[in-house]
């Protein structure tokens, strides 16, 4: 090892140091740099340079020396981040000290040449066991840590450590392997781990009744693993759908951060029907027997609920701060089964100041293309995995979707072009197109399926479809209002310009029965320097959705609830 790795080298333990010896180009080649640089800066002392030009050309210098000190010990971070088992390009990674450090399977499946800079090394892997095929000297496990779908074969050999353990073990056990990485001549990954002598070992961590396991190596229906969900994150499926659902979390922050919108969290309980549907849970406190006289009144001093979006109050930080968003949970109490409801989902509610309706649909494309591009782009082989097992044409509608523009139409040429279909036989609805009414998801797929053949926002709809805080158009029928709405999912998006006009925003609220006292703060908006602004609402279970092509909301949320379930 040479000098410049001895920093880092004491750093590691013992079974982590064999990793760093990849980085050890990297820094070797920077030590000639660093000795020649001390070299100069001591010539410059002897001469006796200490004014003049020769003073300054010594400034000048230690930048450059810092610099370089700087960039050696960032690389010697990242190298030893490497050598724990962290990603090369992270900031914190590798907290497996438990284990003596390790490397994530991704790191040496998906690497660039899939692992084959990596043979000959000596590596650490942790995870658990999908398979095992035990024989008398030889044993074949592959196992996954869930940071991709790929499983890495391991070939243990009667001379490794732990051998008997590992062959009393099945489906469903965790464990760590230490080996060498060699090329595979199995068909489907380039290279494998093999434990073949007494320096490697597989150490069993947590053992498994196999008969007893509930995901034995065979295909279970998406229902029968609702009902596991505390193991279903072990599963192929889940496991793509969750690491999914990372990038496009991380992905949201990082659309609206990198643009200026500050991250603003709203609050679960409030006494406010955002969307004046009535469909909300309410707040009750459970009471002792001490306090049971005074069942009637209300912890809040008046009637709360769970909240069904935090629109209204990040408009509040809108008209202080500027272009905000919230990224949240909300509620709902529909009681309805279908593939599309659940009683608790996420929101992305974004609110821009100074900005109408064409901004909010600008906005809200530029987020769904950045969105999706972050996925093709970062989860390649669960993409791949979509498109094998879960939807043939998933990855080609990401590939659209991120590259071409969104088509765009009002609500009554949408209409009108549904009801010329209709006209020339070319379609069948169950629901009515009649203008007025609204646009049901089997019209919303016509129109990205067949007709724009790709996403397309739909704008100006009809004031009875829309909530009371859209802006009303000059025609006093229509509202500024978009929906986005993309093929194989529909509806994704929801959003509109807001109504700042104070006497308007008071007849919506008293055209629809609602109590425009419990909305005084919200009106105070429109009293005391009002602004135009807009903004836009996706629920993100429904984004996940379009990014995996699963059809049933319920497996791209962790946790499910809807009626009737709330177990876990």
């Amino acid at each position: 090892v040479t000098q410049p790795l001895r920093p880092v080298e004491a750093m590691l333990s013992p079974t982590a140091r064999p990793a760093l010896t990849q980085c050890a180009p990297v820094l070797t080649s920077l030590a000639p740099r660093r000795a020649l640089g001390r070299r100069r800066a001591s010539a410059s002392q002897n001469r006796g340079v200490a004014a003049g030009a020769g003073a300054g050309l010594a400034v000048a210098f230690i930048p450059q020396l810092t610099a370089r000190r700087k960039e050696l010990r960032q690389r010697r971070e990242r190298c030893t981040l490497l050598a724990r088992g962290g990603e090369a390009d992270s900031v914190h990674s590798g907290f497996n000290s438990a284990v003596g450090g390790r490397l994530r399977v991704k790191q040496i499946l998906e690497a660039a040449d899939g692992g084959k800079s990596m043979i000959g090394q000596k590596v650490t892997v942790c995870g658990w066991v999908r398979t095992v095929r035990a024989q008398k000297s030889l044993a074949f496990l592959k196992i996954n840590d869930g940071s991709t779908v790929q499983e890495l074969q391991v070939v243990v050999l009667a001379d490794a450590k732990g051998f008997e353990d590992v062959k009393a073990q099945g489906t469903g056990a965790s464990v760590r392997v230490e080996g060498q990485v060699v090329e595979s001549p199995a068909k489907g990954q380039v290279v494998e781990i093999s434990c073949s002598s007494a320096e490697h070992s597989v150490q069993v961590l947590g053992t498994v009744e196999s008969k007893e396991y509930p995901l034995a190596k065979k295909k279970h229906t998406i229902e029968y693993m609702r009902e596991i969900a505390h193991l279903r994150p072990r599963s192929n499926l889940i496991g793509a759908v969750s690491r999914v659902r990372n990038t496009l979390a991380m992905s949201t922050h990082q659309f609206f951060q990198d643009r200026g919108f500050l991250y603003v969290h709203t609050p679960i309980i409030t006494t406010a029907d955002c969307e004046g549907a009535g469909e909300m849970f309410r707040i009750s406190q459970e009471k002792g027997e001490s306090e049971k006289k005074d069942q009637n009144e209300e912890f809040f001093g008046r009637p709360a609920y769970l909240t069904v979006s935090g629109q209204l109050q990040v408009e509040n930080f809108c008209c202080g701060l500027g272009d905000v968003y919230t990224f949240g949970p909300t509620f709902r109490a529909e009681n309805s089964s279908t593939t599309r409801h659940l009683a608790e989902f996420w929101m992305i509610e974004p609110e821009m100041a100074f900005a109408n309706l064409e901004d909010d649909m600008d906005c809200a494309e530029a987020y769904i293309r950045y969105c999706v591009s972050q996925v093709l782009e970062k989860c390649k082989s669960d993409v791949d995995f979509f498109n094998l097992r879960v939807d043939k044409e998933i990855k080609e509608r990401l590939e659209l979707i991120a590259s071409k523009d969104f088509a765009r139409m009002s609500y009554t040429e949408a209409v009108e072009v549904l009801q010329k279909h209709i006209e020339q036989g070319d379609v069948k609805f169950e629901f009515e197109v009649a203008w007025g009414k609204e646009l049901q998801t089997e019209h919303e797929k016509f129109l990205t399926d067949h007709v724009c053949k790709g996403p397309l926002i739909v704008y100006n709809y009809p004031k009875e479809c829309k909530a009371f805080y859209m802006r009303l158009n000059e025609d006093g029928k229509t509202v500024a209002a978009m929906d986005l709405l993309c093929p194989g999912i529909g509806e994704l998006v929801g959003g509109s310009q807001r109504e700042e006009r104070i006497e308007v925003l008071d007849e919506r609220i008293e055209g629809l029965g609602l109590p425009k006292e419990d909305y005084w703060w919200y009106r105070d908006l429109r009293r005391f320097g009002s602004v135009p602004h807009a903004g836009f609402g996706v629920g993100f279970e429904r984004l996940v959705m379009l990014a995996t092509g699963v059809q049933n909301i319920r497996d791209v949320i962790p946790f499910p609830r809807y009626p009737g379930h709330a177990q876990f």
